[in-house]
């Protein structure tokens, strides 16, 4: 069974609780790990966690209390999420065990081509790609909201907008991973007078335990719950996002060149959260399911687990297991980058990459005593031939590690877990003047240019297309119930965030929340897995270098939440312990 190298770091102890100035606004504790009635939620910041639970003491589902908490990260996590952006919702419905989904992904403007970020045929740098309104896509979270609650909620968009919007007028207490992330885009945040006045008041960063408002967010907010999602799609609000997009309003005398982009107000009107099927693999007699394409998440993830299928995976040594696990992230990804894309302009096998033939065709790759090399070329869905290629091996394009995740039960038994985000850490770097929400930076996601041009990338740019994203919330039944649910953010980091994870609870016998704790390795068809701190400084990482592996660190890998339900219908909800400076898990009644 799993070890104390792969149980919780000694560090990972809760984060202390913000504690506010006088006369400022009172921040709840946060706490990785709670248990009770009633339903449950869990998110990175405490204040978005209450909001959901508000919703669902005043009688409200999950969806209601889903998009309740949504709303409050806009506020509190403005860098990572925000109507401004978009995500991918999957949702339980506890009465019919069925999963449904949507993808709330952003998409292209119809101008687009495969040309959209080259300049005289090369790509353009990706800095002044992702600060630009080159990089903006269309916004999807809005009409993810709105569908979400019209389809499966039992509460308007303005009763569940009331806590969000309650916080941006008061304020929410500034910690110390806001004010970092505040820090590390202070340089662009100065070039844009509306960023600027938003996030560093009085010109100044903002300081720990002070209270930041967004009474532009509040009324942005308002305007939505009078209006209706209209407002942004159709409306005022819309309006000043394409103004924003075409002239990018850059502070007089910088020297910034911030590219404009093409967005209009017919790409606006013609957006439409896409309701669509999971992803569904069987592993050791679970049901697993997740994010169909355009998302990477649901087929990686299924993959991969696929691939560790054939492993008694609770037996192995803490080496063979780490080894057989970077070996299926590698191959998942291989595939990924080859076949998936966004299914409306590209022909995706979904059901080929989530089968169990075809990962079993890829899983003889993997030796115990020697590595695979990374780019790893990849296999064919269609056609699987044991350890044969489809093509020539191409390496993994970048992908934005700034995004955040949401996981909420209500006491029907209803379930979502709903991952949404900007992109980068501050997205675009643009605020809307006057509205009090950051632009996303999507469509960065696309390769900007194909990593080789002998080989299909099925991600490039495209009329109204949506960039692959690598969003994994996933959901786990036994016979028709919930064993687990649970996403993180991180860019492509995500899918091995919420593939370890799971193994972790599934197969090492791992708590939740110490399954989420435990210390990360990522591997994503690169020459060297990313180890966080605890691995990288263990024995095991000698062990696998032994046998062929190269590593670099990263000091933090995602930032999961997850929800278990437990007997006498309680809810067990899980956060970090460590990471983005703690999550915050809540319930109803303790």
């Amino acid at each position: 069974m799993a070890g104390s190298l792969l149980a919780a770091p000694a560090a990972a102890q809760s984060a202390p609780p913000r504690v506010p100035a006088p006369h400022q606004t009172a921040t709840p504790a946060k706490t990785p790990l709670a248990i009770g009635h009633g339903g449950a939620v869990a998110s990175v910041d405490a204040d978005a966690s209450a909001a959901g639970i508000a919703v669902l003491k005043r009688g409200g589902n999950a969806v209601d209390a889903a998009v309740a908490t949504a709303a409050a990260l806009g506020v509190t996590e403005p860098y990572s999420s925000g109507i401004g952006g978009g995500g991918y919702f999957v949702y339980y419905n506890a009465g019919t065990h069925t999963i449904r989904t949507l993808d709330g992904r952003e998409t292209a403007p119809r101008s687009a081509d495969q040309n959209l970020f080259l300049d005289h045929g090369k790509p353009i740098p990706f800095n002044d790609a992702v600060t630009s309104g080159l990089s903006v896509g269309t916004p999807g979270t809005p009409a993810t909201w709105d569908t979400a609650l019209r389809r499966w909620g039992s509460r308007s968009l303005g009763q569940v907008l009331g806590p969000a919007r309650k916080l941006a007028r008061d304020g929410f207490t500034v910690d110390d991973t806001f004010r970092q992330q505040t820090a590390a885009n202070e340089a662009r945040f100065r070039d844009f007078p509306a960023t600027a006045r938003l996030f560093l008041p009085g010109g100044k960063l903002p300081v720990v335990g002070s209270t930041l408002k967004n009474p532009d967010l509040a009324r942005t907010y308002g305007e939505l719950a009078d209006k209706g999602v209209a407002s942004l799609y159709t409306g005022d609000v819309g309006r000043d996002i394409v103004r924003t997009v075409r002239k990018p309003p850059v502070r007089s005398g910088s020297s910034r060149h911030v590219r404009p982009g093409d967005l209009t107000a017919a790409d606006l009107s013609g957006y439409r959260a896409l309701g669509q099927a999971p992803t569904h693999t069987r592993y050791r007699g679970l049901d697993v399911y997740g994010m169909a394409p355009s998302s990477s998440g649901g087929t990686s993830v299924a993959e991969a687990l696929n691939i560790l299928e054939k492993s008694d995976v609770s037996r192995l040594t803490e080496k063979q297991y780490l080894h057989r696990y970077i070996e299926a992230s590698r191959i998942a990804f291989a595939d990924r980058g080859r076949w998936v894309g966004d299914p409306a302009y590209e022909h995706v096998p979904t059901r080929g990459l989530t089968s169990q033939r075809f990962a079993d065709s890829r899983a003889c790759l993997i030796r115990d005593d020697k590595a695979l090399t990374s780019p790893l070329a990849p296999g064919d869905p269609r056609r699987p031939e044991p350890c044969r290629s489809a093509d020539k091996a191409a390496p993994t394009t970048y992908e934005g590690e700034n995004t955040t995740h949401l996981t909420v039960a209500d006491k029907w038994g209803n379930i979502v877990a709903y991952t949404l985000t900007i992109e980068q850490t501050g997205g675009s770097g643009i605020v809307v003047p006057g509205r009090g929400f950051l632009l996303n930076n999507e469509l960065t996601d696309f390769s900007f240019a194909p990593a080789d041009p002998a080989v299909h990338d099925p991600n490039l740019p495209g009329p109204g297309k949506r960039p692959r994203s690598s969003i994994s919330p996933t959901v786990v039944l036994r016979h028709g119930k919930p064993v687990v649910a649970l996403g993180s953010p991180g860019g492509a980091t995500i899918i091995t965030t919420v593939l370890q994870t799971l193994v972790n609870f599934l197969d090492r016998g791992m708590p939740l929340v110490d399954s989420i704790a435990a210390p990360r390795a990522s591997q994503r068809n690169a020459t060297a897995t990313e180890l966080e701190p605890a691995l990288w400084n263990s024995p095991l990482r000698r062990q696998l270098e032994a046998v062929g592996h190269t590593f670099k660190q990263n000091p933090e890998i995602g930032a999961a939440t997850g929800i278990q339900p437990l007997p006498g219908g309680r809810w067990l909800a899980a956060a970090e312990k460590v990471r983005r400076g703690g999550g915050s898990a809540m319930v109803v009644r303790p």
